[in-house]
């Protein structure tokens, strides 16, 4: 909002997609501002050149943010309530590295991802996920619709787990993944996994698992908040 407002000289409300759990990355975020300038001889809108927008912001923001991207959108598009599904990924690796250990979280033992995949899948059958939710939150409502669930191999010592719904509650994508490493490790059974879920109760979930982890990487709108041929 402050690199925005800079380079447009004036203040700028800068809107989110949403927020993330501290020390959680983002690989890709949307957010939206509005701008409005008239032309002062035709009254004219004065388009923002979007390519200019973005090499602009990315000399004034700090290293570790850069915009891929600005476009125009419909004047009503709103990054947070018009996003239709995201998608999260979370890292877990068996050995220690210098490198990567902002950007992974270490397990110790041998993992059953095979059974942490089958209860993995049966989140699919719920939608109050208050089991995972951080206690004490403003949200209006515990229901989420998770459309995918799964446990991939990366290399040798590296697993990701990647997870899309329509929203995501506070802390849910780390009490998940805390909860199906119990499963992996044996401390939980499938249907363990699946009383958790049904209890509607955080205690009965696993350990959260640290944050730096965890990062989103998409969001999804429909395909007509860009079409402005009607605006």
């Amino acid at each position: 909002m402050k690199a925005l407002s800079t380079f447009l000289r004036r203040d700028i409300e800068v809107v989110g997609a949403g927020r993330t759990d501290a020390g959680v990355h983002a690989s890709l975020m949307v957010a939206h501002f509005d701008y409005e300038e008239k032309n002062a001889e035709t009254d004219e809108d004065v388009l923002l050149d979007a390519d200019l927008v973005a090499d602009k912001l990315n000399r004034i923001l700090p290293p570790d943010i850069s915009v891929y991207r600005v476009c125009r959108v419909r004047p009503d598009a709103h990054a947070r309530f018009d996003a239709t599904a995201r998608t999260y990924k979370y890292y877990v690796t068996t050995v220690k590295s210098p490198f990567n250990r902002q950007y992974r979280c270490r397990v110790y033992g041998s993992l059953d991802y095979a059974r942490m995949n089958e209860a993995a899948r049966t989140l699919f059958d719920y939608t109050d996920f208050t089991s995972f939710s951080k206690l004490h939150t403003d949200a209006k409502t515990n229901n989420c619709q998770v459309t995918h669930a799964e446990w991939t191999q990366v290399d040798e010592v590296t697993w990701v787990f990647t997870i899309r719904a329509d929203r995501f509650l506070r802390n849910m994508v780390r009490a998940i993944v805390g909860t199906l490493l119990e499963v992996g490790r044996g401390k939980m059974t499938v249907d363990g996994f699946r009383r958790v879920i049904e209890q509607q109760d955080r205690c009965k979930a696993g350990t959260s698992v640290p944050g730096q982890a965890l990062f989103l990487v998409d969001v999804e709108y429909p395909e007509e908040l860009f079409d402005l041929s009607d605006t």
